[in-house]
């Protein structure tokens, strides 16, 4: 399933998508460009103009998988994210957290960065020794931003972002996002910005101790039986995330090494290719766009046109530790 990206507005983001949708012309700053969210829309054969909330009702485990928590919900929202400027400093709910409040689960996150500026920035989590209430004390004297830890961010780079985590991003890339299907976000200083607060609900989230950094991963190696490569980003207890850069075709399972089947989201950075499965009409992936793959598909094969680079997502079907990682 093709999926048509759905652009929303931010008061941060840009009229200018390049590199990832250099052709669309906007009226107004878009921030982000979600491509799995609940309300996002099919755009080719008969499932045309369906929800994803609406099929995985439907269809459930044939759709999502059994390593999927919900049957009847999508597991997993991927966008692309274009910040112009400082977003909110903010803070996502982790599972507990989010249950306490009548949410069905939290927001854990991971950020992979499709391009970057020289100089581009994110805050990720409070510096040593910060506490709760030193951040607290912190918003309400316009300063919040100087407790976080800032670092460079650079193209390749993957970062997890942990249910709990104060974050913000600041300028000069464009963001891969993979999280849990939640929308749930609590912002905590916007820089006068004239946007609502969410002090209580933020701060009986935040955790000052998180393990959120740049994910340590292997190097990349051979996929396909060609000259293509495959490159693990990212093994965590929500989604696994993975590179590929497809120069001859690659055959992909939608159940892992557990046995267990999940939906796959293909998610192309740069290139064009085909994607084949049984029974069904050749789709075309090319940059910008996302494809759903149903988990009840089992096997599909993704055939470059020239040079195809993708992300692939999907729900791990066994319990994982969070990633390794370093500030």
């Amino acid at each position: 399933m093709l999926m048509s990206p759905s652009f929303d507005p931010r008061p941060w983001g840009t009229l200018d998508l390049s590199p990832i949708y250099p052709n669309h012309k906007f009226a107004e700053k878009i921030g982000e460009a979600w491509l799995s969210g609940d309300e996002c829309k099919v755009s080719n054969g008969l499932l045309r103009g369906r929800t994803l909330a609406q099929l995985s009702q439907e269809y459930q485990r044939e759709l999502v998988g059994d390593a999927a928590r919900d049957a009847k919900r999508f597991p997993l929202l991927l966008k692309f994210l274009f910040p112009l400027e400082k977003l909110s400093v903010q803070v996502h709910p982790d599972d507990d957290q989010a249950v306490r409040v009548g949410q069905p689960w939290g927001k854990t996150e991971c950020w992979y960065v499709a391009h970057a500026k020289p100089g581009a920035q994110i805050g990720l989590g409070l510096k040593p020794e910060v506490t709760a209430a030193q951040l607290e004390k912190a918003i309400h004297d316009q300063r919040a931003e100087d407790l976080l830890n800032w670092i460079n961010v650079y193209a390749g780079d993957m970062i997890y972002v942990a249910g709990g985590t104060v974050h913000t991003l600041g300028p000069g890339s464009v963001i891969v996002e993979t999280q849990q299907q939640s929308d749930t976000t609590y912002r905590l200083y916007d820089y006068g910005r004239p946007r609502e607060l969410h002090l209580k609900d933020g701060m009986a989230a935040v955790k000052e101790k998180v393990g959120s950094g740049k994910v340590l991963r292997p190097a990349p190696v051979p996929a396909g039986g060609g000259k293509s490569r495959h490159a693990p980003l990212v093994a965590a207890p929500y989604f696994v995330v993975d590179m590929f850069e497809a120069k001859d075709p690659i055959d992909l399972e939608t159940r892992d090494d557990s046995g267990k089947s999940s939906v796959q989201i293909l998610v192309a950075v740069e290139g064009c290719g085909i994607i084949e499965a049984a029974g069904t009409d050749p789709v075309t992936l090319a940059k910008g766009d996302a494809v759903v793959v149903p988990a009840s598909a089992g096997s599909f094969r993704v055939r470059p046109q020239w040079t195809l680079e993708f992300l692939r997502s999907y729900v791990p079907g066994k319990t994982l530790p969070e990633p390794e990682t370093r500030i």
